[in-house]
């Protein structure tokens, strides 16, 4: 589990959730009111309605950006597990929903994101 998380909220920009992605290299953006977890934003959300990378045309990603916002990209009320779930019950739920990335919520806030790349690594450290 990444305990050091990288956040929206629901009032940031598509640009901001764009340069979060690019700048930390990542695929996952909880976003939280106060620390509650109130849904996820994923970069493949981001590139479904964004031309930007088919087109290299700065206005067109503009204006796709300018047309939605945090809360009507976000993936609302997304499936979490506590800090005291097992592994396998994280890699059941990925598999099942087809996901990947688990919040992890203690007491409704954010305490941590399990995602497919944490999984991998953590059967690769096995052996």
């Amino acid at each position: 589990m990444s305990k050091d998380l990288v956040t929206l909220t629901p009032k940031d920009s598509l640009y901001e959730a764009e340069r979060l992605f690019k700048k930390h290299n990542i695929r996952h953006l909880p976003v939280v009111e106060t620390k509650k977890l109130v849904g996820v934003v994923s970069y493949s959300d981001l590139l479904k309605i964004s031309y930007a990378d088919v087109n290299e045309s700065d206005d067109i990603e503009s204006v796709v950006y300018d047309m939605y916002t945090v809360p009507q990209l976000m993936a609302k009320s997304p499936v979490s597990i506590s800090p005291d779930s097992t592994i396998k019950e994280a890699a059941e739920i990925l598999a099942l929903h087809s996901f990947h990335s688990i919040p992890v919520v203690e007491n409704e806030e954010l305490v941590g994101l399990v995602t497919t790349t944490d999984l991998l690594q953590y059967f690769i450290d096995q052996y």
